[in-house]
């Protein structure tokens, strides 16, 4: 099978295309036939080892895990014997997490691991650009306890995550400020956004402790401003810290200490999946209250510039790798 190899760290134009092994799926796995899959912010940042604690988790010198891809939807070619959730021929979408390997022409996945019957109103590129974005933004939302009634206000709310963390904010009852650029703010409040702040023109923190939870997508909001913005004992979501090693471990010291002293909770670190998330999100779909936003599409040919718009910092919602052009 054809996929993106790539065995150094570098620019985009490290990526390969080459023919590699088609996988066999073991006995309680499902061998998916990938015709969607995108490029998320997990992707450029491995490949580049940007932070640098990449290469502890991926290798000191050179890359151990070698396919990148989180995120697909493709149709099932094949079962393990156990598989009793799936069968050939089905519509499926999900994300192989950290194991990546989704930048294929196939790939493996467990029955039980993080992956759905494609919803019946979306495409595979639709589909594929789902779990990713949509499952972050839930875990951490439910992890900053939203309720109905409070103000959130979402950074980066025309990003990947940013998208489904204003409509999901929505959805469970909250006011929602989205903070985005000039060129995004239409796409913002058809999200669902109360109010939208246009962060070249307006520093959002000026209110002053306005919301409950503040919820930086795209570690942007800056530490300092975010917690102004806060009511006491409010939660500071930040899953991208950006800057150096000393800022990121900085600003990790000054949370441990906010959240100590109570003036915030501020967490972070990797989403994690809880059962029945994926189905969860795949009833919001179909029942018309979640959508998903596709800023460019590329073919599997194409991945060095797909991989450079979406590290760019400027898209809007996802960047779509499309492996098969099929009826949908």
């Amino acid at each position: 099978m054809k996929a993106v190899v790539y065995t150094r760290y570098g620019p985009p134009d490290v990526l390969e295309i080459k023919d590699v092994a088609k996988p066999v799926p073991g006995n309680n796995e499902v061998l998916v036939r990938i015709h969607a899959t995108t490029v998320c912010a997990a992707d450029w940042r491995l490949r580049k080892a940007d932070p640098f604690i990449v290469r502890l988790m991926n290798g000191l010198w050179s890359p151990r895990i070698q396919i990148l891809g989180m995120e697909l939807a493709g149709k099932v070619e094949s079962v393990g014997k156990a598989v009793t959730r799936f069968r050939e021929g089905d519509q499926v979408f999900g994300a192989t997490g950290f194991k990546f390997g989704a930048h294929a022409e196939y790939a493996c996945l467990p029955q039980d691991g993080l992956l759905e019957i494609k919803p019946a109103n979306m495409t595979f590129e639709e589909a594929a650009a789902v779990p990713f974005g949509a499952v972050t933004a839930l875990h951490f939302l439910r992890k900053a306890k939203i309720q109905a009634g409070q103000k959130v206000l979402v950074y980066g709310a025309s990003g990947s995550v940013g998208v489904f963390a204003v409509q999901l904010a929505k959805h469970f009852g909250a006011h929602v400020t989205g903070v985005c650029s000039t060129a995004n703010l239409d796409l913002v409040k058809s999200l669902g956004a109360d109010e939208v702040i246009d962060y070249t023109r307006e520093d959002f923190s000026t209110a002053g402790p306005v919301y409950d939870i503040v919820f930086d997508t795209v570690g942007k909001s800056g530490f300092a401003r975010s917690l102004k913005s806060l009511k006491r004992g409010g939660f500071y979501v930040v899953i991208a810290p950006s800057g150096g090693l000393a800022s990121v471990v900085g600003d990790i010291l000054r949370g441990i200490w906010v959240s100590m002293t109570g003036a915030a909770k501020v967490i972070g670190g990797m989403a994690r999946a809880a059962p029945g998330d994926l189905a969860f999100l795949k009833g919001l779909i179909e029942s018309g209250k979640l959508r998903t936003v596709i800023d460019r599409r590329y073919s599997l040919d194409e991945i060095a510039e797909a991989h450079r718009h979406a590290e760019a910092g400027h898209k809007k919602g996802h960047v779509v790798i499309l492996l098969a052009q099929t009826s949908q």
